[in-house]
């Protein structure tokens, strides 16, 4: 059996961030999380780019230029889409997800998820740093581990011999 380890060391990784401004209160714990967890986990603050874009429906077009770039072994992707009383947020949180895994497909760079979608803003306060933990940290290491493991399945050990 072959076993495919993983890792969260961030040591000689870049990464790309890519976070939206609007709900900017939001993005920015979130980007302050994601930020220091890399930083934890040992990636150096000149491997760490940050890219604003104006919503989150922007996210995938910059996350696809960053990925095509080749400079990035991972792409943490931040914002908050926040539930109004018409069909806008399906829309946009439609499109986010579908664009992040287009990139992923097409270039076979790991992002992680960090976009949250709530129903409030309450909810989401509770996602950058109340009960819920902070979204940001967790799609940073999501980052990091999958930066680490998708070079180990495109190139597997051999088997060991009997």
């Amino acid at each position: 059996m072959i076993v495919y380890e993983t890792s969260e060391d961030a040591r000689g990784l870049s990464f790309a961030v890519v976070v939206s401004r609007f709900n900017h209160l939001i993005s920015a714990k979130l980007l302050d999380a994601a930020v220091a967890e890399l930083g934890e986990r040992g990636a150096s603050s000149d491997d760490i780019h940050v890219a604003w874009v104006p919503g989150a429906f922007e996210i995938p077009q910059a996350a696809r230029v960053l990925a095509a770039s080749g400079r990035y072994a991972a792409i943490v992707a931040l914002g908050a889409v926040i539930r109004g009383g018409t069909p806008h947020f399906d829309y946009v949180c439609r499109g986010v997800t579908d664009g992040l895994r287009e990139v992923m497909h097409d270039h076979r760079v790991p992002i992680g998820f960090g976009v949250l979608t709530t129903d409030d803003v309450e909810q989401a306060l509770a996602r950058v740093g109340g009960d819920a933990g902070n979204k940001g940290q967790e799609a940073a290491r999501v980052a990091i581990e999958m930066a680490r493991l998708i070079p180990a399945l495109a190139d597997p050990p051999a088997a060991e011999s009997k």
